[in-house]
């Protein structure tokens, strides 16, 4: 009886998580015989022959596997308020990275109870990395896309995966936010035209302030565009203060590649 409980509650929650989240589209991306989980938003209505940004949302840890929702947890809140999503409509990506894998080759290790973090970048990028590189090239390639306005946005895991991404394939990128993550501040020169606004708790022990601020610190020698918003008496979960930020969206739209 409890077992027949459980499998009941279970179908209920799985219907429940599907209902929230089914006006993001479910797709599957096949490159070489590899393949990518995403879900996809559209503005609520795409007008004939004009062009939109694009914005990468990259999850943190808790979200990777293979069920193509996990993603969508914190992701969705990036256009839950529909009123600014429409006053700044864009077509949004929500890769999954999957479970075994992260966005970047992180490494870390605790150091007097403190984590330590390096971010190795020697090696080519990460299955789940490359695979959403491609997935943002096929939708360059639609005409209903501006390719000098696509964004990354990430959290976490996924915040180092956006300072990697820009470092890696800085020539596509406008403008970026990153979440409670971090990298290595003295790869800032490769990308030093791409403004960032960094968000960060500062009693976060998961991904200590200091990750993110030493790239802040670099950066903003030579990019004036880029901002720093550090939450006080808040931990690791800044993500809700940051995307509930009615100015996001509107700074990332402030940027292309051209200017």
């Amino acid at each position: 009886m409890r077992l027949k409980l459980l499998i009941i509650i279970s179908i209920f929650s799985i219907k429940i998580v599907a209902q929230k989240y089914s006006n993001f589209g479910k797709s599957l991306f096949v490159k070489n015989g590899d393949s990518l989980l995403y879900r996809i938003s559209f503005p609520d209505s795409l007008e004939k022959g004009k062009k939109y940004p694009l914005i990468v949302y990259l999850h943190g840890m808790g979200s990777r596997g293979s069920d193509n929702w996990r993603q969508l947890i914190h992701g969705a809140k990036l256009v839950k308020n529909r009123n600014i999503y429409k006053q700044y409509p864009a077509v949004v990506l929500f890769p999954q990275c999957r479970k075994t894998m992260m966005w970047t080759h992180r490494e870390k290790k605790k150091i007097n109870g403190k984590w330590e973090f390096r971010f190795p970048v020697s090696k080519p990028p990460t299955l789940s990395s490359e695979l959403t590189n491609a997935l943002v090239d096929k939708y360059l390639e639609q005409n209903y896309i501006d390719s000098n306005k696509v964004y990354v946005v990430g959290m976490s895991m996924g915040g180092m995966g956006v300072l990697e991404f820009l470092y890696r394939w800085q020539n596509k990128y406008a403008a970026a936010a990153v979440v409670c993550g971090g990298h290595n501040p003295n790869l800032t020169h490769t990308y030093c035209n791409i403004p960032i606004w960094f968000f960060h708790g500062n009693k976060d022990r998961t991904v200590p302030y200091k990750y993110s601020m030493q790239v802040y610190e670099q950066l903003k020698t030579c990019n004036q565009n880029t901002r720093y918003t550090l939450y006080k008496d808040i931990a690791h979960n800044c993500w809700d203060s940051a995307y509930s930020n009615p100015d996001l969206l509107k700074w990332l739209y402030r940027f292309n590649r051209n200017n």
